[in-house]
């Protein structure tokens, strides 16, 4: 058992080792990929906020809690900033967040009723997978100790 433990530490290390610091200033392109979306979102809830506000609009009857949509809609837009600067907890509550909408979806293809929706949720599942399955490695860069400035 120790031999297994000690083997995978070695290609761990080995992992570790292969990584690139990051440049001062650079960010990995999927945390730019990241911030743009974040930014886009932050964007629209602003809006939606401003305008529910503005126009005292419902939804489904019910009025709209304008201030739940702008603290969102502050989280989403410091998680931008955040991950637009190339800082770990920004790449993280992302994560966080791609990991919810993930389950979601899998748990929405469960009850989807028509194949359509089904195909379009499972393509979107896809995609929040494969953008999770990219941001793995750039956190790892990101939280490198030895990154150039960093002193």
């Amino acid at each position: 058992m120790k031999a297994g433990y000690a083997k995978a530490e070695v290609k761990n290390q080995a992992a570790r080792d292969a990584l690139i610091p990051l440049a001062e200033g650079e960010r990995p392109t999927v945390v730019t990929v990241g911030a743009i979306v974040s930014g886009v979102i932050a964007v629209l809830l602003w809006g939606s906020a401003i305008y529910a506000l503005v126009t005292g609009a419902d939804a489904g009857g019910r009025d709209v809690n304008v201030a739940q949509w702008a603290l969102f809609a502050l989280v989403i837009s410091a998680m931008a900033w955040g991950m637009w600067k190339a800082k770990y907890w920004a790449v993280l509550g992302f994560q966080m967040l791609l990991v919810l909408l993930i389950m979601g979806g899998v748990l929405g293809m469960v009850t989807a009723p028509t194949l359509v929706q089904i195909i379009g949720t499972l393509i979107l599942v896809v995609g929040l997978s494969v953008l999770f399955w990219f941001m793995v490695k750039a956190m790892a860069r990101i939280q490198m100790p030895e990154r150039p400035g960093s002193r």
